[in-house]
C-alpha cells in the first residue's frame, strides 16, 4: 500500500523519544530568585563573551552570548549592531531557553510500519539522509524535480540552494503571502519600491506617527520599538487605529476604536480631507506625482461623513486626525504595518496607506521613509542551476498578476498537491515553519499532506507538522550553528554574523550541514563545493575585503553612512511605468483592478458571533518560543480578550475559562478570559501561537487556545495572492473548570 494512502497523524510521544530527550548539560534553566542568587556568585574572569546573531525572530539583532565556565549564562545586545544598539527585546534575552528546552528534538526520526502499525524509529543521520535521497530521486524520476517543494522560514538559505540545485523552483515562505506580501506590492505599485525587512521607517525622527492595526510594543521589533520610545520622548503625536486598546494606544494622542474591516474607508476619508483642503505637500506631489487629477476625482465621494457611518468613528475625529497628520508633514509617518493579511483586499488597503504617505510627502523624507543601503558582499560563485522549461506553480497558474516572481504562494503549492494541477507535487521539505500554525485552514493542509509521497520536517522542536512527517530532522539552535550572513537593507551598511556559541547537546545538526550532506547523497555535491560553513562564509567575506576571523571577533562590521533622505541630496527614482509616484495606477487598470483603492464592505458576524482577531506578545514569536523556559514562565498561556459588557452578559469574569467555536464547528481547548473595556463588543482577540496539538511539546500541549485552528476561512487577495484571515467568526462557550 502506498504511503500517500495511509499517512496518519503520528504523535511523537514521550515514549517515542525516551532516552534521547535533551539533557542540556550546557545550560541549566535558572529563573526567578534562583537566577539572581547564582548571578552574585559569578566570577568575571570565568565569563567568555561571544558575538552572534539572534534568531528568535526575523529581526536578526546582533547579540553577545555570555558563557560561565562553558555554560550559557545570558545573552544581550551587541552595542556595535545597528539593529539592537546593545539591547535585546524580552524574547531575545530569553532565547537561551531554547538550548535547555525539554521539548527539543535530539535525533533523526523515521516513520516506519512495524507489524502493521506506524511507529517513530530513531535512526542515524546516514540512514535518515539515505531515506530522503532515495525518495527524492524517485520523485524526480517519476514526476520531475518541480514536484518537490520547499516551505521555509528563517535565516538559512541552504535548503533553498539545495532545492534549486535539485531542479525545482517551487520554494516559498509563509512570511510572504500570510504576512507582509500585500504591503510590498501596494507600495511597489505606488512608489516602485518595497518596504523591506527591517522596515525602512524613520520612526525616531517622525513628528507624527499613525499606526493602523500595528502593535508596536507587543509585536517586539527591536529597533522599531527603540525608535518609537525615542519619538514619544521627543513629543511625537501618536494616532492609533485599532479595535483593541493596544499598548501603543496607551501612548496615543488620538485613539480611534475602529469597527473591524472598515480601515479602508477611514484611510480614504483622511485622503479626502487632505486633498479637498489642500493640506498635502503640493510641491512634492507636483514634482513627483503621476495621475493626481484622476486620483482627486476618484476619492471625491469618500467624505468623513461617509466614513463615519461605516467605521463608527466620529466625523470630527476623522477630520481632526487628518489635520494632525498634515500639520507635521513631511515628518509624518503612516506606518505600513507588517502582518497585513486581513480581509482579502489587503494590497489595495496597503496601497491606500502608501498614497496617504505620498500626499504627506513622507517617502524619502526625514521622519518618513528613508532610502536604505546594503553592505555589498559578493555571492558565492556556484555553477548555474539546472534549466527547466517547467514554470513554478505560481507562474503556471497565472492567477495573481502582481505576485512577486520567486516568492511563491504556500496556498498555491498546497492546492497543487491536492489537485495535481498544473502538475503533481509529491514531496514537501519543510524547514523551521509549522504549516499547521501558519497556513489558514488546517483541514486543507492535512488533505494535501495525505497526498504526499515524502514529507521531511527540519526543526528544533516537534511541532504539529512534524507529527505528519516521514522524516524528522533535529536542527541545532541558533546558538549552536553558523548561518548565512546578514546584510539586510538599513540606515547604515552592515554585515553581521551568526556563529556557534556552544555545541549541540545531542545529535542535532546545523542546516548548512544537513543541506550539504543531503546534496552529496543526491549527486549534487558540486553545488556545495566548500568544506564547511566557515570556508563558505570566509570566501564571501574575503571577496568584499573582509575576513571571517574579523567578523567572528566583532560580530558586526559597519560601513559608511550613506545619505538617507531627499533633504540630503538624494534624487529619488521611482521604478514605476511612469517613473513617478503613481496616484492613479494604469498597471492595475489594465489588469482589471481599481486604479485608485475603493472601500468594499466585509461580511458581518452572524448573530451571537464575534470577529476573531489575533496578534503577537512581547515575549513570544509565533508558536516557537512557548517551550523556552524563561519565556514560558513570563507568559505560559494566552487569554481571550472579551469586552467587559459582553463578558458580563455571559456571566463571565477574568480568570474564567471558555471555549471558542467558529462557524465551521471547530472548537478550541479551554482558554482564560480577559474581561476588559479595552476591546470593542463585536470582536475577540487572541495572542497567536498557543493551543498547540503536538503531544511531544510536553510543556505547551493544549495550553491556551489556537487561533490557527479557528482560521478555517480565508479570502485570497486577487492582486498578489495574500490570504486574508480576519474573516473568521467565533461564538463563546462557557467552560466548567475546577483549576
Amino acid at each position: 500500500m502506498a504511503l500517500s494512502s495511509r499517512r496518519k497523524f503520528l504523535k511523537i510521544s514521550t515514549g517515542t523519544i525516551t532516552g534521547i530527550v535533551a539533557t542540556s548539560a550546557l545550560s541549566p534553566v535558572v529563573t526567578g530568585c534562583k537566577f539572581i542568587e547564582e548571578k552574585t556568585k559569578r566570577n568575571v574572569k570565568d565569563i567568555k563573551k561571544t558575538p552572534t546573531m539572534c534568531d528568535v525572530c526575523f529581526w536578526k539583532c546582533g547579540a553577545i552570548a555570555h558563557l560561565d565556565n562553558g555554560k550559557l549564562w545570558k545573552i544581550e545586545g551587541n552595542p556595535n549592531d545597528p539593529l539592537s544598539n546593545g539591547r535585546l527585546c524580552p524574547r531575545g534575552t530569553g532565547g537561551i531557553g531554547v538550548n535547555s528546552s525539554k521539548d527539543r528534538l535530539t535525533s533523526p526520526l523515521i516513520r516506519k510500519n512495524v507489524n502493521g502499525k506506524d511507529q517513530w524509529i530513531e535512526v542515524t543521520w546516514g540512514e535518515a539522509l539515505d531515506y530522503i535521497a532515495e525518495k527524492m530521486k524517485i520523485i524526480k524520476s517519476k514526476y520531475g524535480p518541480e514536484s518537490m517543494a520547499l516551505f521555509s522560514h528563517g535565516s538559512s538559505k541552504f535548503f533553498d540552494h539545495l532545492i534549486n540545485a535539485y531542479g525545482s523552483r517551487n520554494t516559498c515562505a509563509p512570511a510572504y503571502a500570510q504576512c507582509r506580501g500585500p504591503r510590498e506590492i501596494g507600495f511597489q505599485l505606488t512608489f516602485g519600491d518595497s518596504i523591506n525587512s527591517p522596515e525602512r521607517t524613520d520612526i525616531e525622527n517622525a513628528k507624527c506617527i499613525t499606526l493602523i492595526g500595528s502593535h508596536l510594543g507587543e509585536n517586539m521589533h527591536n529597533s522599531q520599538v527603540q525608535e518609537f520610545s525615542k519619538a514619544i520622548e521627543k513629543g511625537a503625536s501618536i494616532i492609533v487605529v485599532d479595535p483593541r486598546f493596544s499598548v501603543a494606544a496607551s501612548k496615543a494622542k488620538y485613539y480611534l476604536p475602529i469597527k473591524p474591516g472598515t480601515d479602508m474607508a477611514l484611510i480614504l476619508a483622511w485622503i479626502n480631507v487632505i486633498v479637498k483642503e489642500k493640506l498635502y505637500d503640493v510641491e512634492y506631489v507636483e514634482k513627483y506625482g503621476y495621475g493626481f487629477d484622476e486620483f482627486v476625482v476618484e476619492i471625491e465621494d469618500n467624505t468623513p461623513e461617509w466614513a463615519s457611518t461605516i467605521t463608527e468613528i466620529d466625523t470630527q475625529l476623522i477630520v481632526d486626525t487628518a489635520h494632525e497628520m498634515a500639520r507635521y508633514k513631511p515628518a509624518t509617518l503612516v506606518h505600513p504595518g507588517r502582518h497585513v493579511t486581513w480581509y482579502g483586499d489587503d494590497t489595495q488597503r496597503s496601497r491606500a496607506i502608501a498614497l496617504l504617505n505620498a500626499l504627506l510627502g513622507s517617502w524619502g523624507r526625514k521622519g518618513g521613509f528613508y532610502f536604505p543601503s546594503v553592505y555589498e558582499i559578493p555571492k558565492y560563485k556556484y555553477k548555474p542551476y539546472p534549466s527547466s522549461e517547467t514554470p513554478n506553480i505560481d507562474e503556471a497558474n497565472k492567477t495573481y498578476p502582481f505576485l512577486t516572481p520567486g516568492m511563491g504562494l504556500s496556498t498555491d503549492i498546497r492546492k497543487a498537491t491536492i489537485t495535481e494541477k498544473p502538475y503533481p507535487v509529491k514531496g514537501w521539505f519543510v524547514y523551521a515553519t509549522n504549516l499547521l500554525g501558519s497556513l489558514p485552514n488546517q483541514e486543507e493542509t492535512i488533505k494535501a499532506i495525505k497526498k504526499l509521497d515524502l514529507l521531511v520536517v527540519v526543526d528544533i522542536v516537534p511541532s504539529e507538522i512534524a507529527e505528519w512527517a516521514d522524516v524528522v530532522l533535529p536542527e541545532s539552535t541558533y546558538l549552536e550553528r553558523y548561518d548565512e550572513l546578514n546584510t539586510d537593507p538599513f540606515k547604515i551598511n552592515y554585515v553581521s554574523l551568526r556563529q556557534p556559541v556552544v555545541e549541540s547537546p545531542n545529535n542535532q545538526k546545523p542546516s548548512w550541514w544537513i543541506a550539504k550532506k543531503l546534496a552529496e547523497k543526491l549527486d549534487l555535491g558540486e553545488y556545495f563545493p566548500w568544506k564547511d560553513c566557515e570556508e563558505y562564509l570566509d570566501t564571501r567575506l574575503k571577496a568584499a575585503g573582509l575576513s571571517l576571523a574579523e567578523l567572528k571577533e566583532k560580530g558586526v562590521i559597519t560601513g559608511k553612512q550613506n545619505p538617507l533622505y531627499i533633504e540630503e541630496g538624494i534624487e529619488p527614482k521611482f521604478k514605476t511605468p511612469s517613473g513617478k509616484i503613481e496616484f492613479y495606477s494604469l498597471q492595475l487598470k489594465e489588469k482589471g483592478f481599481d486604479p485608485v483603492p475603493k472601500y468594499t464592505p466585509t461580511e458581518e458576524p452572524p448573530d451571537g458571533h464575534f470577529r476573531l482577531l489575533f496578534g503577537r506578545a512581547p515575549v513570544h514569536t509565533f508558536g516557537k518560543t512557548q517551550s523556552y523556559g524563561y519565556l514560558k514562565e513570563l507568559m505560559p498561556e494566552n487569554e481571550v480578550w472579551i469586552n467587559s459588557n459582553v463578558a458580563n452578559n455571559f456571566g463571565l469574569k477574568s480568570g474564567d475559562r471558555v471555549k471558542l467555536k467558529n462557524t465551521e464547528g471547530i472548537v478550541t481547548d479551554p482558554v482564560l478570559v480577559k474581561a476588559t473595556e479595552r476591546i470593542r463588543t463585536d470582536c475577540v482577540y487572541l495572542v497567536h501561537g498557543f493551543g498547540q496539538q503536538s503531544k511531544a511539546l510536553k510543556s505547551t500541549y493544549k495550553i491556551g487556545a489556537s487561533d490557527a485552528q479557528l482560521t478555517s476561512k480565508y479570502k485570497m487577495d486577487p492582486i498578489m495572492g495574500g490570504t486574508g484571515m480576519n474573516i473568521n467568526f467565533v461564538s463563546i462557550e462557557k467552560e466548567e473548570y475546577n483549576g
